[in-house]
């Protein structure tokens, strides 16, 4: 599976770095960046938890 950030739509919550911080984290701007592609199988719920969270939407997963 690919996580990808919407850098646009990024508001600096960190809530998908509390949730899943194995494949996301915040760079130095403040915005969420994916640190692990593609995400590893055990991580696909907490990254699949981070984009229905996300209050922007700025986190999609794809298969």
């Amino acid at each position: 599976m690919k996580a990808i950030v919407d850098r646009d739509a990024c508001i600096s919550c960190g809530l998908c770095v509390s949730l899943c911080p194995e494949v996301f984290e915040l760079d130095d701007e403040s915005i969420s960046v994916v640190i692990q592609d593609p995400v590893a199988p055990e991580n696909e719920d907490c990254a699949k938890e981070s984009e229905d969270s996300c209050p922007t939407s700025a986190i999609l997963c794809e298969e």
